[in-house]
Formats: C-alpha cells, sequence, structure tokens
C-alpha cells in the first residue's frame, strides 16, 4: 500500500486522498510471485473475471435469448457476439482504473466529485444494486419451481437463506467464492452443452448468424429484441464489482508490477467474458433449435421455455438442466451481487458495515416487493418486476460507464496507464451506444405499460 505522500504526487487529479482498500478484509489476500513464468502469474488472476462473467449471464438476460432464438433462428447470434466485445472493453476500462489508481469506481467516484454529486451516483448505484438482487431473487425462485416444484413465494423466501452461504465462504478465503462460481459455470455449461446436442441444431445456419446481417436493422421487431439483447448486456454492477475484486491479488505497486497486472487482469476477464458469451449463444442456439426449427416462434416466459423442451427435444432430461442451469445462474448471480453491494457502500460511503449485515439490508430490500408481487399476483407479477428491475438498470447504467470513461481518459488521474486515445474513442462510442438503447428501451417499456 503507497503512504500518503506517493498517494498526494501521484493524484493531483484526486479531490480526496485515497482511503481504505476495497473488500478490505481479502485485499490483497491472494499472492502474485513477481518472479514466477507469466502463466504461473496469469494463473494467479485467474478468477475476478468468471465473478464478473456471471452478470451477463443472469436470469434477466435469459428471456431476451430465448425470445431472439425462438422467434428469428440463429440471426441475433451477431448481437451477442457484438454486445460480448462491448463488455470486454468496458471491463478492461474498471480494471485498469483499479490497478493504476488503487481504488475501484464507486472510491473513484467519492475522490474526484464534490459531495452532493458523489451522494447522487451512490444513490443511483444503491438502486441499481437493489434492482440486480430483484431479479436474481426472482430468477432463482423460478429455478426452484421448475426443478423442485417449490411455489414461487416461497422460493423467494428461500432465496434469503444464501445469505449464509456467502458470508461462510468469505471466511474462508476468496478464492472459495471463486471456486462456487467456477464450479457453477461448469454445471452451467455442461448442461446447455447437452441441451444442445439433443437439439440437433443447423451448424451451418449456426455459423452464419455470427455474421451482421441488414434485416436486423430493418426489421422493427428483430431490431427491437436486438436493442433488448444489447442493453441487458452491461450491468453498472459489474463495473464495480470488477474494480474492488481484481484487488484481491496482491501485485507489486511499481510500474512494472502494475502494468503485468493490468494485462493479466484483462486476460482473465477477456477469457471469461469469451465463455459467457458461448452461455448466452447456447442460449440462443437451443431456443431456435428447440423452438424456432419446430415452429414455436413465441417463447419468451423461462417457464413456457422450461415446459416446452420435453415434448419438442422428445426427452426428460432437457427440461430438468435447463432448470438446473437457471437455478446456478441465479445462485451465482446473488453471490456477485452481494459483493458489488459491498464495494459500492464502503467505495462511496466509506462506512464499514459486516458482510452479512450489508447482505441482509439488500436482501431485504429485494425480497419485499418480490415476495409480495408474487404472493399477490403469480407468476405474471414476477415476470412484470423483472422487467422493471431491467429498466431500473437502464436508467442507472450512464451514471457507472461515463465516470469510468472519463477517469481512465485522465493522464492526471492515472498517469502511465491512462488509457490509449484510439480505446478511449472506442469506449466512448461503446457507452453513448448502450445509453442510447438502453433509453430506447425504457420508452418502448413505458409505451407498452
Amino acid at each position: 500500500m503507497r503512504t500518503i505522500e506517493e498517494e498526494k504526487a501521484s493524484g493531483a487529479g484526486w479531490r480526496r486522498e485515497r482511503g481504505a482498500p476495497s473488500l478490505s478484509e481479502v485485499h490483497s489476500s491472494i499472492a502474485v510471485d513477481p518472479g514466477a513464468p507469466n502463466w504461473r502469474k496469469a494463473a494467479a488472476f485467474l478468477g475476478p473475471g468468471y465473478l464478473v462473467a456471471v452478470g451477463y449471464m443472469d436470469p434477466g438476460n435469459w428471456a431476451t435469448s430465448i425470445a431472439g432464438g425462438s422467434r428469428f433462428g440463429y440471426t441475433l447470434l451477431f448481437v451477442v457476439l457484438l454486445s460480448s466485445l462491448m463488455a470486454m472493453i468496458l471491463q478492461a476500462l474498471a480494471a485498469r482504473l483499479a490497478i493504476a489508481t488503487g481504488r475501484d469506481l464507486a472510491q473513484a467516484c467519492r475522490d474526484a466529485y464534490p459531495a452532493p454529486v458523489a451522494a447522487m451516483l451512490w444513490l443511483f448505484a444503491e438502486i441499481a444494486i437493489c434492482a440486480t438482487d430483484l431479479a436474481e431473487v426472482i430468477g432463482t425462485a423460478i429455478g426452484l419451481n421448475l426443478l423442485f416444484g417449490i411455489p414461487l413465494e416461497i422460493g423467494v423466501l428461500i432465496t434469503a437463506l444464501d445469505v449464509f452461504l456467502v458470508l461462510y465462504l468469505q471466511t474462508k478465503g476468496f478464492r472459495w467464492v471463486e471456486a462456487l462460481v467456477i464450479t457453477l459455470l461448469g454445471v452451467i455449461a455442461v448442461s446447455f452443452l447437452v441441451q444442445i446436442v439433443m437439439a440437433d441444431p443447423v451448424w451451418g445456419d449456426l455459423v452464419r448468424g455470427f455474421a451482421p446481417t441488414t434485416q436486423i436493422v430493418t426489421n422493427p421487431n428483430m431490431l427491437y429484441l436486438a436493442l433488448g439483447i444489447i442493453g441487458a448486456t452491461v450491468m453498472p454492477h459489474n463495473l464495480y464489482l470488477h474494480s474492488g475484486i481484481v484487488q484481491t491479488r496482491a501485485y507489486h505497486t511499481d510500474s512494472q508490477g502494475k502494468r503485468e497486472a493490468i494485462r493479466f487482469a484483462t486476460l482473465d476477464s477477456t477469457l471469461a467474458l469469451l465463455f459467457a458469451l458461448a452461455i448466452n449463444a447456447s442460449i440462443l442456439i437451443l431456443a431456435a433449435s428447440a423452438f424456432h426449427a419446430k415452429g414455436s416462434t413465441e417463447v419468451v416466459e423461462l417457464d413456457k421455455a422450461h415446459a416446452l423442451l420435453h415434448p419438442l427435444l422428445g426427452s426428460a432430461l432437457a427440461p430438468t438442466l435447463f432448470a438446473i442451469a437457471l437455478l446456478c445462474c441465479g445462485l451465482n448471480s446473488t453471490v456477485t451481487a452481494t459483493m458489488a453491494g459491498q464495494i459500492v457502500m464502503e467505495g462511496f460511503l466509506n462506512i464499514r458495515l459486516a458482510p452479512w449485515l450489508r447482505r441482509l439490508i439488500t436482501r431485504g430490500i429485494a425480497i419485499v416487493p418480490a415476495a409480495a408481487v408474487t404472493i399477490y399476483y403469480g407468476d405474471k407479477g414476477a415476470g412484470q418486476l423483472l422487467i422493471l428491475s431491467q429498466v431500473i438498470l437502464s436508467l442507472q447504467l450512464p451514471f457507472a460507464v461515463i465516470p469510468l470513461v472519463k477517469f481512465t481518459a485522465e493522464r492526471r488521474k492515472m498517469g502511465e496507464f491512462t488509457a490509449p486515445r484510439w480505446l478511449t474513442a472506442v469506449a466512448g462510442i461503446i457507452a453513448a451506444t448502450i445509453i442510447v438503447l438502453n433509453i430506447k428501451l425504457i420508452f418502448d417499456v413505458l409505451a407498452g405499460g
């Protein structure tokens, strides 16, 4: 950790000096041997990217991929690829900011802006965390319902118990958290691989689906779903999360150490997001080959997709694997949303709450509306609440993306690790595109409502 003098010398662009490190209980807890070969260093940085990747395949993303595949076959695979490339660039910037400045995105906002502005950004970030948690609660409850027949309202309450799992894993060490997430990701991948083999996709059409086509823009219905896929991809909490958990690595804070850390952290997140791309593409491929190819072109709801898999694929195993994958996605997402909430509260306010208390607060805020709606309205209400959570996330997104791109472009803050101009330009275009698409989605949802 740098001295105050070093901080002042290198941080002329900040209003406030750097405070306590992000996630102090696990900060720099995973050793990185500076004398080790590159493959060993890369292995030491392996993990945070996969926690981030979870947010790109959470239950909120499933509906758009299933709808896109069932209605338009493999055509929108290009959009899945494009949105993943956007995510890779923004997450690379989040890691760069953290390693170069020693601040996560929340801390950077607190230290760069006047107190009223920082307070506003904190409020928006907290709303986004609660909306994220709400989506994970509903997704996990749907998974429990499909797999075990547990009513949604009871499933929502059961999800509150994962606070004890998160608390236990944090006491064991951060590698245990990463191990759980990667194991569940492995289960998800195997589940979809088996289902895709059963569905027997048309491989030629599948490959062509990754190529761009003017039809995506000229067909209004296809464009709407394409916007949905892109708009639901980059979640605000992922940018806060990545900039916090990358600092669990004990890299050297000299110029060479930071340069290596940025390189290996970027490699980790890029490979992990390629994995997320494979999962999201698998969801769309499964919908295209199991639903679209057999005439079921209006499949949107997760429970409807689950119900149709058995008769269309002729195997009871397929819907079971679908439900297992959804449950694993929900569990994974709740773990990472917890840490994102901790990073946001500690980073903006410098308030240190016990992880279990922080978890109970955010969980309670998410569970109360989810339980009330599912008890009163049932499945339909839960689906509408899921849509509302995505709209709330869309509204908050600019308040995370714009500061990130701005900070990483400023030499006074980043020093020699300032993002290259071409990278800032590309990130700026991505940020503007995502924001415009999200605004359009919000208006569409309001108009539809």
